[in-house]
C-alpha cells in the first residue's frame, strides 16, 4: 500500500470540514432564525399582537 494514497482524501476531507463549519452551519442558522421571525410576523399580521385583547 502506498502511504501517499491518503493524502488527497485527508486534505478534502478537511477542506470540507471547513465548509461545512465555517459556511454551511452559519447560512443555516440564519436561515432558520431568519425564517422563524418572518413566520411569526406573518402570524402577527394575521392574528394580531400578542397579550391580552384590550390593554
Amino acid at each position: 500500500m502506498d502511504p501517499k494514497a491518503g493524502q488527497p482524501s485527508k486534505r478534502r476531507e478537511l477542506i470540507l470540514f471547513l465548509f461545512i463549519t465555517v459556511v454551511l452551519f452559519p447560512l443555516l442558522a440564519v436561515m432558520i432564525v431568519g425564517g422563524y421571525g418572518f413566520a411569526v410576523w406573518i402570524w402577527q399580521m394575521i392574528a394580531g399582537p400578542p397579550g391580552p385583547p384590550g390593554i
